[in-house]
């Protein structure tokens, strides 16, 4: 291993800073705009989204934390929880009884239709509408890039 460190240059540091403090100030955001409008967190909603959006509205809880790039144990008791609230419920999976699988309720897509329209303005409002479409383009290009450099999706 190397002693020497491969400093980041002005216009390097710069872009950084203003890069991490946008990973800081934007979850914090939607969240608070989540917490306050809809009673629940950014990361709730997400799981919530994903079930709504999957076939029978479920997904075994290991692809689940997949999906949510969380893991297995977070989203067993974020499952756990969001069943005490009536929106999800768990099952073994009648394919392979060694998994469980969430299942989205009713009550639990009410609560994703109802919040969506909310969580869309937000998104527009923080982050689509302050960027030109090639901007916006460029933004999705870049987290893929980053993404893939960490191994993610």
């Amino acid at each position: 291993m190397s002693d020497e460190v491969n400093w980041l240059d002005e216009k390097q540091l710069q872009s950084w800073m203003r890069f991490a403090a946008l990973l800081v100030v934007l979850p914090g955001e939607l969240d608070g705009e989540m917490q306050r409008k809809a009673g629940m967190t950014q990361f709730e909603y997400a799981v919530l989204a994903g079930l709504s959006e999957s076939p029978g509205r479920t997904m075994r809880i290991s692809a689940l934390a997949r999906f949510a790039q969380g893991s297995l144990s977070r989203i067993s008791h974020l499952v756990k929880r969001l069943e005490k609230r009536g929106w999800v419920r768990r099952e073994l999976d009648r394919a392979d009884g060694r998994y469980t699988n969430a299942i989205l309720t009713d009550e639990g897509y009410a609560k994703v239709v109802a919040t969506a329209p909310g969580h869309v303005d937000d998104v527009r409002r923080l982050v689509v509408d302050v960027l030109t479409p090639a901007q916006l383009r460029q933004l999705g290009e870049i987290s893929d890039r980053i993404l893939r450099g960490m191994g993610g999706c």
